[in-house]
């Protein structure tokens, strides 16, 4: 979409958005496609390999589309997908966005209650999972009346309470017509985090595909190149995940690799970018620093990675040296959130990559530092990172929350909640969080839900959740505990805490660190002062406070 042979300048000022009154996802990504194009490479855990073409793949979304409608589900329902990469997970979401249905992607790793309150918020009206994570919504099931379909991967037959998968699928007819969807109808829910009480859904269109392949091109070294395998160890319940890799590759009818770690493992993941010959791939920075750690790679396997971009943390020049070293390429920052995707990016080819900065908009994107006001700071000023609210990657609203929705923005802008600065090139430079969401492995975390989770623990009085600085995950969640009186406070207890949240919410959420207080420290209004949990936790380390 960005035509080729631009100086940067030149795209910025030239570059102007499609704007499409009809569009769907499903269609784009899969559809349009030739049948027989390769679309999908599946290793399984046993290194079994299995390829699906755009043809398979469209046939079994119409055969769950057909299933779905069947049970009811319509046009603007939620269809949630609690599944890890895979085959499954794509049929799920081509079948929801073809039908005009809502997609609500789970994190496989959370918990009842995280799954609960999504499903709940959202009205899910089905949910597809497998025979692995089933236990978890027959838990809460009682509690969700609008979730009336269940279907099941690898339960082998149905049951009273769900659907087998392969059994459905059987049944199911492959003719199925894309619904006709306007490019501004609901398409995606996504949950992100909060700093005070649950997280709220962003919801997005369909259109919002298009705001993401511009910045794809450009973060990929004017990608794609040939037929490039694409892959990427962030899930794909992930905004990163899906719509920074698994959906702007199928638009361009690219191979992608589908891989499940239980665990990340940096050496098979340099097996795996040989094995499949990959040459682009989205890495998160922590993932990028357990790479590191791997001695001689490049003597070890035989891989050829043209590009690697990553985000969520700003890359130091030692990274990118390491970077250049190990892979021949400068790894390309980006930033964005989960209501606004891929705000900044960096592209090596096309324009100086700065340490420290966390890149330049994209050609027909709008970023900007703003006051508390909303007013556009000068360069070199100090202020909040905000974008154009009207770019077509920007979400419609939080899901059933006017209020949210409404303090996210300030005139035209999209508030971000990070502090920052922009020079006079356009580079931004990130500094810190406005509020209190915990940046952890590549994850955004926000304090209020697990707060809320610790509250229910008998021993707790008062619970104040921060984020504290972590080399390898740049922070860690830490939660100060007050304990009712007749607790004692013991080692024992800290890790019962932590498998408290651990097992509810999310093992990517649960605090690696727990300090009893005595008491916490309060605004005249009683609200946790986060920023003095965290001088406490600094001050601590150092050894100034006993």
């Amino acid at each position: 979409m960005i035509p080729r042979g631009l100086s940067y300048e030149d795209a910025m000022r030239q570059f102007r958005w499609p704007r499409p009154g009809r569009f769907n996802i499903g269609r784009a990504v899969c559809e349009r496609h030739p049948r027989e194009t390769l679309a999908l490479i599946v290793e399984n855990g046993d290194g079994s390999v299995r390829h699906w073409t755009f043809g398979q793949l469209l046939d079994a979304s119409s055969r769950l589309a057909n299933a779905l409608a069947a049970q009811g589900l319509e046009r603007g329902d939620r269809l949630a997908v609690f599944l890890s990469q895979g085959a499954e997970l794509t049929i799920s979401h081509l079948a929801g966005y073809r039908m005009g249905a809502v997609v609500l992607p789970l994190f496989t790793l959370f918990g009842e209650e995280a799954v609960e309150y999504r499903l709940a918020n959202a009205e899910a009206s089905a949910i597809v999972t497998d025979i692995g994570q089933l236990p978890k919504i027959l838990a809460v099931r009682d509690r969700l009346p609008h979730l009336k379909t269940i279907i099941a991967i690898g339960a082998g037959s149905h049951a009273r309470d769900f659907f087998d998968w392969d059994c459905l699928l059987a049944a199911g007819s492959e003719s199925f017509t894309t619904l006709d969807t306007a490019a501004e109808d609901p398409a995606l829910l996504i949950y992100t985090s909060g700093t005070t009480g649950q997280p709220k859904g962003a919801l997005h269109a369909h259109r919002m595909l298009l705001g993401c392949i511009p910045p794809v091109e450009q973060w990929l070294g004017h990608w794609p190149r040939g037929n490039e395998v694409m892959w990427t160890p962030a899930e794909w319940a992930w905004i990163a995940g899906l719509y920074d890799s698994l959906f702007p590759a199928w638009y361009y009818g690219t191979p992608v690799v589908a891989h499940r770690f239980a665990k990340f493992d940096p050496e098979r993941a340099f097996a795996l970018l040989a094995r499949h010959n990959i040459g682009v791939s989205f890495i998160p920075p922590t993932a990028l620093k357990m790479m590191r750690q791997v001695n001689q790679p490049r003597a070890r396997w035989d891989y050829a990675v043209r590009a690697v971009c990553t985000g969520g943390e700003a890359m130091g020049e030692e990274l990118l040296a390491w970077g250049r070293e190990t892979f021949g390429t400068t790894i390309s920052e980006g930033y964005g959130q989960t209501e606004m995707n891929m705000m900044l990016l960096n592209s090596p080819d096309w324009f100086e990559v700065r340490p420290g900065s966390c890149g330049r908009a994209c050609p027909g994107r709008k970023v900007v530092i703003v006051d508390g006001d909303g007013q556009v700071l000068p360069p070199g000023q100090e202020g909040q990172i905000a974008g154009w609210r009207h770019d077509p990657i920007v979400m419609l609203e939080y899901w059933r929350n006017p209020e949210a929705t409404a303090r996210k923005y300030a005139g035209d802008w999209l508030l971000t909640g990070d502090l920052g600065r922009i020079d006079e090139d356009g580079y931004v430079y990130f500094k810190s969080r406005d509020d209190d969401v915990i940046t952890s492995g590549g994850y955004r975390i926000g304090p209020g839900e697990i707060e809320e989770c610790l509250m229910k623990h008998p021993a707790v009085a008062m619970v104040g959740v921060v984020g504290v600085p972590d080399k390898v995950r740049t922070e860690i969640v830490k939660a100060f505990v007050q304990l009712r009186p007749e607790v004692s406070p013991t080692e024992t207890l800290k890790a019962d805490l932590a498998a408290h949240v651990k097992t509810r919410l999310a093992a990517h959420e649960y605090p690696r660190e727990v300090e009893f207080v005595a008491e916490l420290p309060l605004t005249t209004t009683g609200k946790i002062l986060r920023r003095e949990l965290r001088r406490l936790d600094a001050e601590h380390k150092s050894g100034r406070i006993d």
